[in-house]
């Protein structure tokens, strides 16, 4: 009979063998405390235009150089449960504003960091997580007053790119101001009358070679890939889009032909090729000059396509397939007949263009009423246009951001000092144990100046100290200046603008997951299925 080892008494002893259990302060909360500080210690100084890049190489051994937290913490396969809450909240960040994930894990790494030293002190979490939560409610009343520009009319190119100028600064420091043309080029074609922006309007297509001034915005799609036919360019055209194949129709139960002689052999295949021709001719009747279709072409029917004088593309993707019908307004059709009027799409110039060895198709749209527009980001390496996508994708996010609200506050670390500043002014007025949750806050906050000093090479105490200084005499608007000597600027002299929602959210989350972090007192992790069973001693059978 088996030897029975006895489990240690408590709560342990309910559990399956493997699983683990932390409990109590040093073990559960210091525990995930640290985990998080860590965590936030690694993407803050990746913050701001001098931030550091990172080198993630994921579980598919893709290399990203990047310095984007949302593509870092994406990549990264993160263990730690608490840790992982952080990047709930910074991808809730992401969905809803598109930017400023970085500021939520710093926020949250820095809340969870001064709360260390008051729970050593005596402090329990839950008055840390409840000041906390009060600050958060002083900080959002604080934030509309910190408002310095407001943009009214979103279809004003020179204001959307005073407003959009930052996000991309932040990605692509030194290539902005070509960056934000283009981006706000991009945004305000494809703007809709009466619907609101959606991000998914604005593509971006990667062509290696040249140099990322040689970049275009295309009013229309454009694809990496040749035709299937001879025919490379089309003006004026008629666009039908097939989801399946053009080729000859294979019948969907099997069928034994028997043929006795030559003739009937020949009719056969001849019957096939006319049944072909037919369905080709019908479309080329209804005015339709280029098929598109989501498989492949074969043989017999490029012939005849040609012979009919259309143009042949074909697109591997589904969803290309479905932008390019919203993009030309046409429907996807699912089995080779002709299309009526109606699901027929138009397109100005449809064409093969080559840019340095590789071949383009472009679906271009000539007037102003385009529902898509494409950014071709040209680069000398993949990394490298990657990372431009990442600051055109900010860039579009903030133009949706503010097609919604129009408000911006100050950047450059202005918006957090001012509020760090706020803060402490308000924990002097409270009378409990919160105060010190307050004052710890506003040390938080003060994080992001001093990490914007730190990656830019300046002394971040003294930085730190000239900042809070001006905002005590009331300048509410000085910053970070990451160029001069003088090491702090007036950010809106300087254009450099944040957007009030992503500010607004980016506090919410970072409190959010922080609050929720300190409130837990105990880990309970249960083995993980699929491990190998424990050895059963010899003799140590059923039956016994």
């Amino acid at each position: 009979m088996a030897l029975h080892v006895p489990k240690a008494p408590g709560f342990a002893q309910m559990l399956k063998e493997g699983a683990r259990h932390y409990s109590g302060l040093e073990e559960a909360v210091i525990r995930n405390i640290i985990a998080c500080k860590e965590f936030a210690q690694s993407v803050r100084s990746a913050y701001g235009p001098n931030g550091m890049n990172k080198m993630v190489i994921n579980h598919l051994e893709k290399q990203f150089v990047t310095s984007d937290a949302a593509t870092i913490i994406r990549e990264l396969d993160i263990e730690h449960p608490a840790a992982k809450l952080m990047i709930l909240a910074s991808q809730m960040q992401d969905s809803e504003v598109g930017d400023g994930t970085n500021f939520v894990i710093i926020l949250a790494g820095g809340l969870l960091e001064a709360s260390e030293e008051l729970i050593r002190l005596g402090v329990t979490p839950t008055d840390v997580a409840e000041g906390y939560e009060k600050a958060l409610e002083k900080c959002l009343e604080i934030l509309p007053t910190l408002v310095c520009y407001e943009i009214k009319d979103y279809r004003n190119e020179s204001e959307v790119m005073k407003g959009m100028r930052t996000s991309i600064q932040s990605k692509q420091y030194g290539n902005e101001d070509f960056l934000t043309q283009l981006v706000t080029k991009a945004c305000i074609s494809i703007i809709p009358e009466k619907t609101t922006f959606n991000v998914d309007n604005v593509r971006v297509c990667k062509v290696l070679g040249a140099g990322l001034f040689s970049s275009q915005v295309v009013q229309g799609m454009v694809f990496k890939r040749q035709v299937e036919g001879e025919i490379t360019k089309v003006q004026n055209a008629k666009v039908a889009i097939y989801s399946c194949a053009v080729d000859i129709l294979q019948t969907e139960t099997k069928g034994t032909v028997l043929i006795k002689s030559a003739d009937e052999l020949m009719n056969f295949s001849r019957g096939e090729e006319n049944l072909l021709e037919i369905q080709i001719k019908a479309i080329a009747d209804t005015g339709a000059k280029v098929i598109v279709a989501g498989a492949k072409f074969g043989d017999m029917a490029l012939h005849y396509i040609h012979k009919h004088g259309l143009m042949a593309v074909r697109l591997n993707s589904k969803f290309d397939l479905r932008r390019l019908s919203k993009t030309v307004g046409a429907t996807v059709l699912p089995r080779l007949t002709a299309p009526t009027p109606q699901e027929l799409g138009y397109c100005d110039v449809v064409c093969v263009e080559e840019l340095g060895d590789t071949p383009i198709v472009v679906f271009r749209l000539e007037g102003k009423e385009s529902r898509i527009s494409t950014v071709v980001v040209r680069g000398s390496t993949d990394n490298y246009m990657d990372d431009i996508e990442r600051a055109i994708d900010d860039g579009v996010n903030t133009f949706k951001g503010l097609s919604r609200d129009g408000r911006f506050v100050p950047g450059a670390g202005a918006t957090e000092a001012e509020l760090a500043h706020k803060l402490t002014q308000y924990a002097d007025t409270l009378p409990g144990l919160e105060q010190y949750a307050v004052r710890k806050f506003a040390t938080a906050l003060e994080s992001f100046p001093k990490a914007l000093a730190d990656n830019s090479g300046h002394r971040s105490t003294a930085v730190l100290e000239k900042i809070l200084e001006a905002h005590q005499n009331g300048q509410k608007n000085v910053g970070v200046d990451i160029d001069a000597e003088s090491t702090i600027c007036d950010a809106l002299q300087k254009n450099i603008l944040d957007l009030y929602w992503c500010k607004y959210w980016g506090l919410k989350y970072a409190v959010g997951a922080a609050a929720t972090i300190l409130r837990v007192d105990q880990i309970i992790m249960a083995k993980k299925a699929g491990g190998p069973k424990p050895r059963q001693a010899a003799g140590s059978d059923d039956e016994s």
